[in-house]
């Protein structure tokens, strides 16, 4: 007997939409998006797309008129929930374009909740385009499955989030002054979390002192290396989402 292929198929292509989507729904699809679907994963009238609203979880959709530009989707199918997002910030002082793209990105992928840029001392960027992050996030989103997008927050500075940092979540930071491995450190303080990771040039000394001085600041160590600030974000989120379950 032959079996029966698995509908949708794996190479169904996925979008998150703005809007809030349920069955019988129809969105019409333009732009870049619709240059994705119709010039580079060549959709055609019939075939499956995947949408996500960030909201309400995965869908499957219909492609309907289909044309050079533009195209409409038919929301036919409830495919899952919006996914359990583990309680988790990244905190990240921006750096040069293209390393904090990548940071970005594999936040996302790993599952922070949230993403907070914070402006240092010693941060080399003057100007951080969120609407580039968050399309660099959604993509990633888009590509390994995720059903929820991390928050994207406004750059703040390093001071303002210190002062206004909530009671229960505790923050890691990468202490270069020396800090308690990360894993152990993770394990012995459980529950909503935060990583903080400094700029290039790392944190001058008041501002090492400020993150110190905050209650609830762990600094940890991450291991005998210099790491460049995102592989020690992408290093240390893997610590926290495996010793918090995630994985």
């Amino acid at each position: 007997m032959v079996a029966t292929p698995a509908w949708p198929p794996q190479s169904t292509p996925r979008l998150f939409v703005a809007d809030p989507l349920a069955r019988g729904h129809v969105l019409k699809i333009d732009a870049a998006q619709a240059h994705y679907l119709i010039s580079v994963m060549r959709t055609a009238e019939g075939d499956p797309v995947k949408l996500c609203d960030d909201v309400t979880g995965e869908w499957l959709a219909t492609a309907r008129e289909v044309r050079k530009r533009d195209l409409t989707l038919e929301v036919t199918e409830h495919l899952r929930d919006r996914e359990t997002v583990p309680d988790f910030w990244l905190c990240l002082s921006p750096i040069k374009k293209g390393r904090i793209d990548w940071m970005v990105e594999k936040a996302c992928e790993l599952g922070a909740a949230r993403i907070v840029p914070v402006l240092t001392r010693r941060t080399v960027v003057d100007k951080v385009k969120v609407d580039r992050l968050r399309a660099h996030m959604v993509e990633a989103a888009e590509q390994c499955g995720r059903t929820a997008l991390p928050h994207l927050c406004q750059p703040v500075k390093l001071a303002a989030l210190l002062a206004d940092w909530p009671t229960e979540r505790t923050l890691f930071f990468a202490d270069e002054g020396g800090g308690v491995p990360a894993a152990r450190a993770m394990a012995a303080h459980p529950g909503p979390a935060a990583l903080l990771i400094g700029p290039e040039g790392g944190f001058d000394d008041a501002e090492r002192e400020a993150i110190r001085a905050l209650e609830q600041a762990v600094g940890i160590g991450l291991g005998p290396r210099i790491l460049r600030a995102d592989t020690a974000a992408a290093a240390a989120m893997a610590v926290w989402m495996a010793t918090a379950g995630d994985w």
